[in-house]
């Protein structure tokens, strides 16, 4: 059944993968998988294989890359367990689905509803509010043929806003109680609310727009990104072999 699945031209290592199938480049994007393949390899031994994948080459616009994400973009996860094997598109679908397939004792998520609903709540605040706009900070101040003045100041001023909504939240600035973490009761637990965000505050310096002092109105924030890129499964799913430079 695969291998009706696969469209002529899928690489090899890819339409040959068995169970777990990632394809990533390690941008914020695809660290966000790669990280929480890593948690669950080291929590579960769960089994997965990776194909890295150069976007520069623009082969995610060819149509054996558009049978598994219509929307062109990487990473991709392919669980090869189902029949046909099931492709998951978008990172926080993909965390999610990674949560609820393979996450038994959901160490990486809640039970309970409340506690799971603010874990979504922060999880698609970054998805839809936060990503986007430091993206766009990062096209602009490395990548656009000419600077844009108008474009870098309205892309900045918003992404020191969003990193000032981590701010209100981790300080406790309106609750009175400081978190360690996005989502949970009490100072929160380490979740994928927190997978999601991470790569893209950790590479806040990317773009050359943002400087030390202007981070240091987020201490609380900082403070979150030291304490999860000490984790040993952030550490390898940041690893140089996700890499090509």
């Amino acid at each position: 059944m695969a291998s009706n699945f696969y469209l002529d031209g899928t690489p090899d290592d890819i339409k040959n993968a068995k169970g777990l199938h990632m394809i990533t480049m390690s941008t914020p994007n695809g660290k966000k998988v790669q990280i929480m393949l890593e948690e669950l390899k080291l929590k579960y031994g769960t089994d997965f294989t990776f194909t890295m994948f150069n976007i520069q080459t623009n082969d995610q616009k060819k149509d054996w890359f558009l049978r598994l994400n219509p929307n062109g973009r990487i990473p991709v996860l392919i669980d090869n367990t189902k029949t046909p094997p099931f492709p998951v598109m978008e990172t926080s679908a993909e965390l999610l689905y990674l949560l609820k397939e393979f996450d038994k004792e959901d160490a990486f998520g809640f039970k309970d509803e409340l506690e799971r609903n603010q874990c979504l709540q922060w999880l698609f605040f970054w998805h839809g509010s936060g990503a986007p706009i430091e993206g766009q900070l990062n096209w602009f101040g490395k990548m656009a043929p000419e600077k844009n003045e108008m474009a870098l100041t309205r892309f900045k001023n918003e992404a020191l806003r969003v990193f000032g909504v981590l701010e209100i939240h981790l300080s406790g600035k309106h609750t009175g109680e400081e978190r360690d973490y996005l989502a949970g009761n009490g100072r929160g637990r380490y979740s994928v609310a927190d997978i999601g965000t991470w790569p893209w505050v950790n590479g806040w310096d990317f773009s050359g727009q943002l400087t030390d002092q202007d981070m240091k109105q987020f201490p609380h924030v900082l403070k979150w990104l030291a304490r999860i890129g000490e984790r040993p499964g952030v550490k390898n799913g940041c690893d140089k072999k996700y890499q090509f430079w």
